[in-house]
């Protein structure tokens, strides 16, 4: 029997983004819809999360982060919180050999020292077992905020301008953007956000700069591979100004 996953990433897409962020979102929706407990919303997310990292690594995307525990999470039910904690302990003991043999990249970013020490360690685990992959730079979000991110790469480099006499005068914002979370890759081109809802909640403030944005009312545990194509699609018929006009860029297409 054939694939189905076979069929719909046989698409031909064109304009692809660079790096995508996803804000997974609407699973405990979902277990509601479904008469199940919030936890087992998250379980069925990673199903998701796998479809999304499949259909990256199918159309070459070269970085893809996602959004599994902001700081402002921790505010949620404690039995909901650990919850998430065990399952990403499970997630990383389970995939990180999966994601090496496909030659993915793994890093979590975000404030790390928050989290458990046993979560620490598995994080370094899979960070150095992955370091040296090529292939899809696949990020993972937790304990992340976006302002927080901003303010340790702001003392970052007040330090250095401190002791190493740098003048203030001199940074670029690509000498800034370098302390960030994630400063070794490319700006965000495309956030999608899952579950209907239109916010950022505070995540990669200066990396979405000039990323598109599309939301979709589907909640995150039903968001697979063809969803994940369609966004794409969506995101190539999108016209990227950067500042410029419409009739600018026609012009610069007429011209190349």
């Amino acid at each position: 029997m054939t694939d189905p996953r076979q069929t719909i990433l046989a698409r031909k897409l064109e304009a692809l983004p660079e790096h995508i962020a996803i804000i997974m979102d609407g699973n405990n929706r979902w277990a509601k819809n479904h008469s199940l407990s919030g936890v087992a919303g998250h379980k069925a997310g990673v199903d998701a999360v796998r479809a999304v990292i499949e259909t990256a690594v199918h159309y070459e995307i070269p970085a893809l982060t996602l959004f599994a525990f902001s700081s402002e999470n921790w505010r949620r039910p404690p039995l909901e919180v650990k919850a998430l904690m065990d399952l990403f302990v499970y997630v990383l003991k389970r995939e990180v050999d999966k994601l090496h043999d496909n030659n993915i990249r793994l890093r979590i970013i975000g404030n790390t020292h928050g989290l458990s020490a046993e979560l620490q360690k598995l994080i370094v685990a899979a960070e150095t077992k992955t370091m040296a992959n090529t292939g899809l730079q696949l990020s993972i979000a937790a304990n992340y905020g976006g302002r927080w991110d901003i303010l340790e790469a702001a003392k970052k480099l007040a330090s250095e301008i401190k002791d190493n006499g740098v003048s203030p005068d001199s940074v670029s914002e690509d000498d800034f953007g370098k302390y960030l979370c994630l400063g070794d890759l490319p700006g965000v081109d495309l956030c999608i956000r899952t579950s209907g809802e239109q916010r950022i909640s505070n995540f990669l403030l200066w990396q979405m700069a000039y990323a598109e944005f599309v939301f979709v009312d589907t909640l995150w545990p039903e968001f697979k591979h063809q969803k994940m194509v369609d966004t794409l699609v969506q995101f190539g018929q999108r016209q990227r100004r950067f500042g410029q006009t419409g009739a600018q860029l026609v012009e610069q297409k007429s011209n190349v």
